[in-house]
């Protein structure tokens, strides 16, 4: 428990445990995180329904509330599309706004909060806790996990210079100017929220954590791989969400390209709208496989199954975003093979424990994966940088007490 006084803070967030990737568990850790420090926190979140974009069976119905994990938690009813298109996500993030607005409207008013935290996705539901601060005369943060905006606009889903791209960065910066600390995950990414308005003052980057770590020290994959038929095989693994953002399309790509190469097996293990679309460009290549998401208790061994871990992003996207899986990535020991620009904050993440190709380059990409397949001393030097760099940049406790101190200041100045 921390000495700093003991604070009350109005949660409100789309995403939240038992999802088991994307946002959620870094909402759900922060919260958590924050309770064992003495804090008292109140969550109004959405119905979990990722990354499959379908709710979970035992959560369907009305507004529920409990406490889990110390934590006072409502989730919200919402709309999830089995499709998510760029209407559709608009209208599933709008449905959790309205359904969020009664249920923190009754928070506020019983929970007495110190301080309103919300968390984009979604950047629609902003305004609901905006109104929340403003009531109670409390400070607002907002903690950015992804620039939608932009994202949507580079992956295609709204048509760049149309009148709803313009309307929604317009919205996009009222947001981020209302808040009195903004947040986010990367160092490019703060500068792009300075440059969308935000004070430099305002601004601190809190990352995500390798939330992990435990059960990947604790794993040497080599079950998994004889389980899976991959003894003796170099693998090449991505693990996580399959959606447009991702550009998964060069995994395939290179997976043909090294189809004379038998002892270099492509995994895909995730869940996403994208994923039908893979599997069909993948037909006819047998050195790819598509795996299920695996259960939280087996992430340490497949992480640790891998010998090259697989990160690519569509061109735009590389700043807009700074995946939450790279730190599990480098808490596993195994070089990262990235498609990214130079200069990019995935780049810099990466630097000598990674190789990084220009987006959109899958024969780079192809023949990355094989060099590192060939020279097990430079995947092991990789490795090691990257343990180093988990350890020392992704840590849970360092990045939740740099959440305190600047909660705590931001309080004690008011």
């Amino acid at each position: 428990m921390s000495n700093r006084p003991s604070r009350r803070i109005l949660f409100i967030g789309l995403n939240y445990s038992p999802e088991p990737i994307g946002v959620g568990p870094y909402s759900s850790g922060l919260a958590e995180a924050l309770v064992e420090r003495g804090h008292q926190v109140a969550a109004v979140v959405g119905q979990p329904y990722y990354p499959e974009w379908r709710l979970y069976e035992r959560y369907k119905g009305r507004w529920k509330s409990s406490v889990e994990q110390g934590v006072r938690i409502t989730r919200c009813p919402h709309y999830v599309p089995a499709n998510p298109t760029g209407s559709r996500r608009i209208a599933h993030h709008l449905s959790f706004a309205s359904s969020a607005y009664p249920a923190a409207r009754i928070i506020r008013r019983d929970f007495s909060p110190d301080l309103v935290v919300t968390v984009a996705p979604s950047m629609v539901a902003v305004p609901v806790a905006a109104r929340m601060a403003r009531r109670a005369g409390i400070p607002l943060w907002l903690h950015v996990q992804d620039f939608e905006v932009g994202a949507a606009m580079a992956t295609g889903l709204i048509e760049q210079g149309s009148a709803t791209a313009m309307a929604a960065a317009r919205f996009e910066k009222r947001m981020l100017r209302s808040a009195d600390v903004v947040s986010t995950i990367s160092g490019p990414m703060c500068a792009l929220a300075m440059e969308k308005g935000v004070a430099p003052d305002r601004v601190i980057e809190i990352r995500n954590w390798a939330n992990h770590g435990d059960r990947i020290a604790g794993s040497d994959g080599a079950a998994l791989r004889e389980r899976w038929g991959l003894t003796g095989q170099t693998v090449a693994l991505y693990s996580g969400n399959i959606a447009n953002k991702q550009g998964l399309e060069i995994v395939v790509e290179a997976a043909h390209l090294l189809s004379h190469r038998p002892d270099i097996t492509f995994v895909i293990c995730g869940e996403g709208p994208n994923r039908r679309h893979l599997e069909a460009l993948a037909r006819g290549a047998g050195n790819i496989r598509f795996y299920d998401l695996q259960a939280e208790e087996m992430i340490g061994e497949l992480l640790k199954m891998a010998d090259v871990h697989l990160l690519p992003q569509t061109p735009d996207a590389a700043d807009l975003v700074l995946p939450s899986k790279i730190g599990n990535m480098l808490a596993s020991g195994r070089p990262i093979v990235a498609t990214a620009g130079k200069n990019t904050g995935i780049a810099r993440e990466l630097d000598g424990a990674g190789v990084i190709v220009p987006p959109r380059d899958a024969q780079a990409f192809a023949w990355s994966v094989e060099q590192l397949s060939r020279d097990p001393d430079l995947r092991a030097r990789m490795g090691r940088v990257g343990r180093e760099r988990a350890a020392r940049s992704w840590s849970r406790a360092a990045i939740v007490e740099q959440f305190d101190a600047r909660m705590q200041l931001l309080l004690e100045n008011r």
